[in-house]
C-alpha cells in the first residue's frame, strides 16, 4: 500500500470516528439533567460508541463546576447532576485515529459563560487554515473570551492528534502568544477553549481516576500483572479509566504500576473553588482552503 493509500486511509477513519463522536456528543448531552447519574451517563456513551463502531479514545470526562478536565466517574460513583456547569469532554478512535470533542450543558443558569467557549471556538474555526499561526488562533480565542467579561484558561490547550496518541503537536493555545506554530494541510488538530468565571489557571485535585501507559516494564504482582497485559493490549498508550479494568483490586494494581512508573495519571484539574468552567472542542483536518470539522453533525 502507497504513502497516498495510507494517508487516504488514514484520514477517513479520522472522519469515521467524529461522525460516530458527533452523535453520542449529542446523544449524552441531552441525557444530563438534574438528578441523572454520571456512571450512568458515562457508561451509556462509551457503549454508545462501541455500538456505533468506534472505541472510546478515553474515559468519557464528566467535569462540574470549576473542574475543566480529567474528571470521570469511579467504579462505585454515586454521583447525580445538580444546578452544575457540566462539561462533557469525550473521544472516539477507528483504529487509533481519534476525534476528540467536548460541549458544556449548563444546568446551572449561567449560559453566557457556555456561550463564551462557544463563540471562542467558532471564530478560532473560522480562521483555521495553511499557514495559520496556532498563536494567532489563541489570540482569537482570548479575545471572544475576555469580550464576554470572562477568561480563557491559560494553562490549557488544544492539541494535535496522532495514532494511539491523544496529545501531539501543535498545542493550541487559548491565548495570544508570541511563539507558535503554522498550521499545514493534513493536520488534523482539537481546538479547545474554556471560559471561567475565575482566574484563569487551573491546578491539579488530589482525585485521580485516569492512567495511561508511560513505559514498558515487568511486575510480580499478579493483579499488576493482569491489569498491565490489558492495558497494553487494549489501551495500549490511551488514557483509561480505573473502571475500565478487569481485575481484582484494580486500584492497587494501578497504585503498584504508578509506583513503577509504568504508569502516569491525571489528576482532575480544577479552578479555584466556587468558580465555574466552560468548554467548547471540535476535531478538524485542516485543508486547502480552510478546515473540514470532523465532529459536527
Amino acid at each position: 500500500m502507497s504513502d497516498v493509500d495510507l494517508d487516504a486511509e488514514q484520514y477517513e477513519k479520522h472522519r469515521e470516528a467524529g461522525e460516530i463522536l458527533a452523535e453520542v456528543r449529542n446523544e449524552a448531552a441531552e441525557r444530563v439533567e438534574v438528578g441523572a447519574s454520571h456512571l450512568e451517563i458515562a457508561e451509556w456513551a462509551e457503549e454508545r460508541i462501541r455500538e456505533l463502531g468506534g472505541q472510546p479514545a478515553f474515559p468519557v470526562n464528566i467535569s462540574i463546576d470549576e473542574e475543566a478536565a480529567h474528571a470521570t466517574p469511579s467504579v462505585d460513583d454515586t454521583t447525580t447532576f445538580g444546578e452544575d456547569m457540566v462539561n462533557l469532554d469525550i473521544g472516539v478512535h477507528v483504529d487509533g485515529w481519534l476525534a476528540d470533542t467536548a460541549v458544556t450543558v449548563d444546568l446551572s443558569g449561567n449560559p453566557e459563560l457556555a456561550e463564551a467557549s462557544e463563540e471562542a471556538l467558532d471564530a478560532a474555526l473560522d480562521a483555521v487554515e495553511p499557514g495559520v499561526a496556532t498563536g494567532e488562533l489563541g489570540a482569537i480565542i482570548e479575545d471572544v473570551v475576555d469580550g464576554y467579561g470572562y477568561n480563557p484558561v491559560v494553562n490549557l490547550t488544544g492539541h494535535g492528534l496522532g495514532h494511539w496518541q491523544q496529545h501531539t503537536p501543535p498545542n493550541i493555545p487559548n491565548r495570544a502568544v508570541e511563539q507558535s506554530t503554522e498550521l499545514e494541510v493534513g493536520d488534523v488538530v482539537a481546538i479547545e477553549p474554556f471560559a471561567t468565571d475565575g482566574g484563569g489557571k487551573v491546578s491539579e485535585g488530589s482525585d485521580e481516576e485516569i492512567f495511561a501507559l508511560e513505559s514498558e516494564g515487568s511486575v510480580r504482582n499478579r493483579a499488576a500483572r493482569q491489569a498491565l497485559e490489558q492495558i497494553t493490549e487494549e489501551f495500549r498508550t490511551l488514557p483509561f479509566a480505573t473502571r475500565w479494568l478487569d481485575v481484582n483490586r484494580a486500584e492497587m494494581a494501578l497504585r503498584r504500576l504508578k509506583r513503577q512508573d509504568i504508569l502516569h495519571g491525571y489528576p482532575v484539574l480544577k479552578e479555584s473553588e466556587g468558580c465555574l468552567v466552560s468548554q467548547k472542542e471540535h476535531t478538524v483536518i485542516v485543508t486547502e482552503d480552510g478546515c473540514e470539522v470532523t465532529t459536527r453533525l
